[in-house]
C-alpha cells in the first residue's frame, strides 16, 4: 500500500492512543472465536502467513468474529491507557478479503470504571462502509475526552488493526 496524504497526516500529527505501551487494552469482545481481540491493537503491522492454521481454522492477525446467522452485531471494547481526544481512526482490514465486516462504527464513553450494561455510549464514528484488505482513514471532528471506545462490526467479520490517532488529556 502506498502512503496517502491522509494517512501521513494521521500518523505524523497524532499518536496512536490504542498503543499497549500506553496501557491500552482490549477488555471485551462479543465474539473472538476465529482471532483474539488483543491482536487488533498490536503495534506491529499485520502479517499474513499462508499455511498457518489453529484449532479454529485459518490463523489471522487481528480480531475476527464468527459469522452471525441470527441478526445482531459484534463489538469489542477498548480501554485507553490514558484519557484522550481522538482526531482520526484507521480501521485496517489488511489480509481480510472475504471475511471483513461490511461496515463498522465507533462509540466512546468517559468513565472511571470499565463500562457495563448501564454505560451511556456516544457516537464518535458513524456506520462507515468498509472494504477488504484496506486501510479506512476516518477523520473525527469531536473534542470530547474518552477513556473507552467500542468498535462495532456491522454485523461481523475481521479487523487486522485499529488505530486511534489523537492526543492524551491530562
Amino acid at each position: 500500500m502506498t502512503e496517502t496524504a491522509e494517512q501521513h497526516a494521521f500518523v505524523e500529527n497524532w499518536i496512536d492512543l490504542a498503543q499497549p505501551r500506553l496501557g491500552a487494552e482490549v477488555i471485551f469482545a462479543s465474539d473472538d472465536f476465529f482471532a483474539p481481540k488483543e491482536r487488533m491493537i498490536n503495534p506491529e503491522p499485520p502479517v499474513f502467513i499462508p499455511d498457518k492454521y489453529d484449532d479454529h481454522g485459518k490463523w489471522m492477525d487481528g480480531w475476527e468474529s464468527r459469522r452471525r446467522r441470527s441478526g445482531g452485531l459484534d463489538y469489542c471494547i477498548l480501554r485507553l491507557g490514558r484519557p484522550g481526544i481522538v482526531k482520526g481512526v484507521d480501521i485496517d482490514t489488511s489480509h481480510f478479503t472475504g471475511n471483513y465486516p461490511p461496515a463498522a462504527s465507533i462509540d466512546g464513553c468517559s468513565s472511571e470504571s470499565d463500562p457495563d450494561d448501564s454505560t451511556s455510549w456516544q457516537e464518535l464514528v458513524p456506520a462507515t462502509s468498509l472494504q477488504g484488505d484496506s486501510h479506512h482513514f476516518i477523520p473525527v471532528e469531536d473534542d470530547r475526552t474518552w477513556t473507552h471506545l467500542r468498535l462495532i462490526l456491522l454485523p461481523d467479520g475481521g479487523v487486522a488493526r485499529l488505530r486511534l490517532h489523537g492526543h492524551i488529556v491530562r
